[in-house]
């Protein structure tokens, strides 16, 4: 795995605290496209978690598909933390693009990971030297809608690293983190639908792609 920086946490901001967080790197991977687009392209959940969709979002950070030519297979998720887009490759040139909440400065990273693990709802449980580093975390959180989680979270490999939701919709297009990328607890619910485990997340240290609106994906 390549890291940019040393940076193991992100941070997660909840009632009167800052909980700090982390999340994996990625590099470019190549294959042949070939995708189903018009099902892919559908709303994979009408769950309704209680936050509007476009929670006052600029037009680029609202969910939509978008021309996206790439040489990523189809279902690779690619991570633009210089613009805080990530994207969903569908092939055939075009993508599902997600608003991003990403690490700010001399917390970035670059590199490849795979998802491990996915939780709806999660737990969270402080790992060891964010305690250490601040006493007043608790030592364990039920997943809700307090929790600084959100609605899903998305493991890469075996670091603490996650793509997650977050009840802060505000921090959204913003430098936020040590390193994990939160999106609206709807979006990361509709890109929780569409990866499994082994998806490759793709994290660009400096991309440079050209991107038009092609179509919209909400209901």
């Amino acid at each position: 795995m390549n890291f940019q920086t040393s940076a193991l946490k992100c941070l997660l901001l909840t009632t009167g605290a800052a909980l700090w967080f982390g999340s994996a790197g990625a590099a470019p991977v190549s294959s042949s496209l070939g995708n189903n687009f018009a099902a892919l392209s559908q709303s994979a959940t009408g769950i309704d978690v209680g936050v509007d969709a476009d929670a006052g979002l600029a037009p680029d950070l609202q969910r939509q598909v978008v021309n996206y030519p790439t040489n990523a297979a189809p279902n690779t998720v690619v991570i633009d933390i210089e613009h805080t887009h990530l994207y969903f490759v569908l092939g055939d040139g075009k993508a599902i693009r997600y608003g991003i909440g990403v690490g700010r400065e001399g917390f970035r990273w670059s590199g490849t990971e795979a998802v491990t693990r996915k939780a709806a709802w999660p737990d969270w449980t402080p790992p060891q030297e964010m305690i250490a580093r601040q006493p007043y975390l608790p030592r364990w959180m039920a997943g809700g809608e307090s929790n600084p989680l959100g609605a899903r979270a998305i493991y890469l490999g075996n670091t603490m690293y996650r793509i997650h939701g977050t009840n802060m919709p505000e921090t959204i297009g913003h430098d936020v983190s040590s390193g994990c990328i939160r999106l609206l607890n709807e979006d990361v619910i509709d890109l929780y639908g569409r990866v499994n485990i082994g998806t490759k997340i793709v994290v660009l240290p400096n991309p440079n792609h050209g991107v038009t609106i092609a179509a919209s994906v909400r209901r």
